[in-house]
């Protein structure tokens, strides 16, 4: 029986879909992609069911019929203001002289006992790092000699209704939900490289309508954050600066837009649509580039508060990585290393082997990690069963742990 596999993405601006067959050796052969716009949400949350499932009907037709096959369960990418991310921290009395898988559990257990309003479900329990007795910076507590242990976690939560708007989209569109995982991290499991995470570096994820932040060091999460401002405020302020209709706003943002006049020249021209059927004009280049920049100095001064608030922006040795469509806009690197005063890239999809070139795009780094993710055949990332329940941790602990490691 074939075993394949699915990844879904609904995003404010796209829905994007990606199957995969996973091969006995754990490889995975990518078969089909989707992908069709979407004007069913606003800010990452659901605001128009009926929209949302006609785009994920549509991209999972487009999905199915470049695969062949239908499409089973989905790892279904969570994004939007409403996510919140905060660190916690637990300590136990370890039985026996000796680390074991249940002093794991339980110190996890203990980190995770914070007050949580009923409206919000967790998403994700991520370990920072454990410490037996006064020993610091263990990555796996298992087999440690000591009296004590104790384990910092980072805890991510999501709006309960949120959750339920998703997954009836979904299931009326007729793709079975799996695991959900936040967005940034699957952007992170496509885009870094190990030893990124390692050194320290932070993955900014600039999508049509929410900016995801994600800071790891030492091969863990430490912050992660959702700024309520993305891609198509950017289109807004052109449509309203250059009185020009959104579609022809949209356009000229790809295929003219600079997040910095500095990647401008002098002379260069740009013909801009008018509205209501009057005729278009001729503008200079920079003129697009004086309504984009302030607005991307504001996205990347608001991602770089969050750095702060990390508690670990001097130590991203290795910078930034930018991924999302609107981090296509020309200038944008040379903006953010300004902003941020670290080197900084471009992030691709290059960690699922297999993607056809089209898709070798920051845009759908999300979805090559979601199906990533699906590969795995379970769930490192997650803790929340589509019940509500907390089903994380019950298998081998070392192999959980190593999976973050």
């Amino acid at each position: 029986m074939r075993n394949v596999l699915a990844g879904l993405d609904v995003g404010t601006s796209k829905v994007c879909v990606l199957m995969a067959e996973a091969a006995a050796d754990g490889t995975i052969g990518v078969l089909g992609h989707g992908v069709v716009p979407c004007a069913g949400l606003r800010k990452g949350v659901v605001v128009n069911i009926e929209a949302t499932v006609e785009a994920i009907r549509a991209a999972v037709g487009e999905a199915e019929k470049a695969a062949g096959v239908r499409m089973g369960a989905a790892s279904v990418g969570v994004a939007g203001a409403h996510i919140r991310g905060l660190n916690s921290h637990g300590i136990v009395a370890v039985r026996g002289g000796e680390v074991g898988t249940r002093d794991v559990e339980r110190v996890i257990d203990a980190a995770r006992a914070v007050a949580i309003p009923l409206d919000r479900q967790v998403l994700h329990i991520l370990p920072q790092q454990f410490a037996v007795d006064d020993q610091e910076g263990v990555r796996d507590p298992i087999g440690m000699a000591g009296v004590r242990l104790e384990a910092r976690i980072h805890i991510v939560t999501a709006a309960q209704s949120y959750g339920q708007n998703l997954n009836k989209c979904c299931e009326r569109a007729g793709v079975t939900p799996g695991e959900l995982m936040f967005e940034p991290l699957a952007s992170a499991d496509a885009a870094l490289f190990p030893e990124e995470r390692e050194l320290g570096a932070a993955l900014i994820d600039i999508g049509g309508g929410t900016t995801d932040v994600i800071v790891f060091l030492n091969g863990a999460v430490m912050h992660t954050a959702v700024l309520p401002i993305g891609g198509n405020h950017l289109t807004g302020d052109v449509a309203a600066g250059l009185r020009t209709p959104i579609s022809d706003a949209e356009r000229l943002k790809i295929s003219h837009g600079v997040a910095t006049n500095l990647v401008v020249g002098r002379d260069e021209m740009v013909q801009v649509p008018g509205v209501g059927g009057r005729e278009p004009r001729v503008i200079a280049r920079r003129l697009l580039g004086e309504i984009l920049e302030p607005r991307m100095e504001e996205i990347f001064a608001l991602a770089q508060r969050e750095l702060i608030r990390s508690g670990v922006a001097d130590s991203l040795a290795s910078g930034v990585v930018l991924v999302g469509g609107t981090s296509l806009l020309e200038g944008t690197q040379e903006l953010a290393e300004r902003i941020f005063n670290l080197p900084v890239r471009r992030g691709l999809p290059i960690n699922l082997k297999g993607l056809p070139e089209e898709l070798m795009k920051p845009m759908y780094t999300t979805a090559a990690g979601l199906l990533m993710h699906a590969g795995n055949g379970h769930a490192p990332h997650n803790g929340l069963a589509r019940n509500g329940r907390i089903g994380w941790l019950r298998t081998r602990v070392s192999d959980w742990v190593r999976d973050f490691f």
